[in-house]
């Protein structure tokens, strides 16, 4: 089984998620350095705090984009995060917290790679906090993804 996080780049050097944002990395003493995500992300005094709602793959005329396919609606529901993000001035590295709700959790390892791409075409080397949770449907009839976000931006 290929483990959820094989997508991330696991070769980062242990600050460099901190070179590519202004919110601070949180580590527990004693605990490991996480791979391809960060415990917690501290945000820098003064900013202000964006709560995005979930985003599944809609275009802008609220039609579902790449219907049964789950890498192409994870790029959508991703575009679709970033653009909110972006229009309250921020950006991609401003993110702190995402969740991800998947319908099929082995369509989401199936696609790994190129969930990973559409991560990395977008976000680069920044991994906020992440949680991914199977769900047993989404609202929308279709969808197979939803990502929620918190974004601080300055």
């Amino acid at each position: 089984m290929v483990p959820w996080w094989s997508w991330m780049d696991l070769n980062l050097l242990a600050m460099e998620n901190e070179d590519v944002s202004k919110l601070e990395n949180i580590l527990p003493d004693g605990w490991l350095r996480p791979s391809g995500y960060s415990n917690g992300m501290l945000a820098p005094a003064g900013s202000r705090a964006l709560h995005v709602a979930g985003q599944i793959a809609w275009d802008i005329e609220r039609a579902l984009v790449g219907a049964g396919d789950f890498a192409a609606q994870f790029a959508q529901a991703l575009e679709n995060v970033i653009a909110v993000v972006r229009a309250a001035g921020g950006e991609p590295a401003d993110i702190a917290s995402m969740t991800i709700y998947v319908t099929d959790k082995r369509q989401y390892l199936d696609a790994v790679s190129a969930v990973g791409s559409a991560w990395s075409s977008r976000c680069g080397k920044h991994y906020p906090a992440m949680a991914l949770l199977e769900v047993a449907d989404l609202l929308e009839e279709g969808a197979l993804v939803e990502i929620a976000a918190v974004a601080h931006i300055s």
